[in-house]
């Protein structure tokens, strides 16, 4: 039986799966606010209860654990995590100890990434990338079938590139400036949209109305479209991949998945593009899915 946990700001979820991939178990806590050692205790809780429902028969699962940032590779400490509390901590070693076997670790786009490569849209390819387009704008690598992390454990995080072809210099969290991140997040969708016209609209709000007919979110939309098609052949000029499969809540607008690969052919440094542009199939379940097969 494999475990697969996400550590979200927000609830912590657990998965069980059976060899085949099955679902056999599904829960989430709430997050411990700002409190490391509750977390992992809340984290450990979550294992053990698992463990006892579902009747491992005494032989320790394997757990995997989405993140919301990476392990240094230098140090092993929590690097890059939006979960503050995080930053600095030994979490594979505490949670080794607390569980009393390994724990597998992987930031949380990577999760997503490696769920979508192994039995997902991306299912049967030999390079994915996954694409997180919500809150903020991740990605991960995964080549047959195992994660790429990088020689500084942030391969796949185009997020905090440049955004190809704007001049806005709008400054980003992380302290760079005009970050892809700015333009292709669901926030960096509605500050588009405020810029160009004033009106405060979430990103289901502003795809809600274009396909109504309102002719300034149809603008917007297709602002967004190019963006986004402009970013994505950068990664296919360097990685090339089979697949790129969208995830989080920008994902769900269907016209993406036509119009993007539409548009980002002239972008592209090849006669023709092969890469496909599929939506997740797993969709919220794919980071806790992916923790789990962290262990092949």
């Amino acid at each position: 039986m494999r475990l697969g946990v996400d550590l979200g700001g927000s609830k912590i979820e657990i998965i069980a799966l059976g060899d085949d991939g099955g679902v056999l178990l599904r829960e989430r806590v709430a997050t411990p606010q700002g409190d490391y050692r509750a977390t992992l205790r809340a984290v450990a809780g979550l294992v053990e209860a698992t463990e006892l429902k579902v009747g491992a028969d005494g032989t320790a699962a394997s757990v995997g654990l989405g993140i919301p940032g990476a392990e240094s590779l230098d140090t092993g400490l929590i690097k890059n995590a939006n979960s503050t509390c995080l930053i600095g901590k030994s979490l594979r070693h505490d949670l080794k100890q607390l569980l009393r076997r390994e724990v597998r670790i992987a930031n949380d786009a990577n999760c997503f990434a490696l769920s979508e490569a192994i039995d997902g849209a991306g299912a049967g390819a030999q390079v994915v990338f996954g694409v997180i387009l919500g809150t903020g704008v991740g990605g991960g690598i995964v080549i047959d079938g195992r994660v790429l992390s990088g020689a500084n454990a942030i391969a796949g995080e185009w997020g905090h590139n440049p955004m190809p072809g704007e001049h806005h210099q709008e400054a980003c969290y992380c302290g760079r400036k005009g970050c892809v991140e700015l333009y292709l997040s669901g926030p960096g969708l509605s500050a588009d949209h405020r810029r160009a016209t004033s009106a405060d609209f979430q990103a289901t709000e502003i795809a809600k109305y274009a396909a109504s007919g309102d002719k300034d979110c149809e603008a917007t939309l297709q602002r967004y479209e190019a963006r986004l098609a402009r970013a994505l052949a950068q990664i296919i000029n360097i990685l090339d991949p089979d697949v790129i499969v969208l995830g989080g809540g920008v994902s769900n607008m269907d016209r993406l998945y036509e119009n993007v690969p539409r548009l980002w052919g002239e972008h592209v440094f090849s006669d023709r593009v092969a890469t496909r542009l599929l939506k997740h199939r797993h969709g919220d379940s794919s980071g806790v899915r992916g923790a789990a097969w962290l262990w092949p």
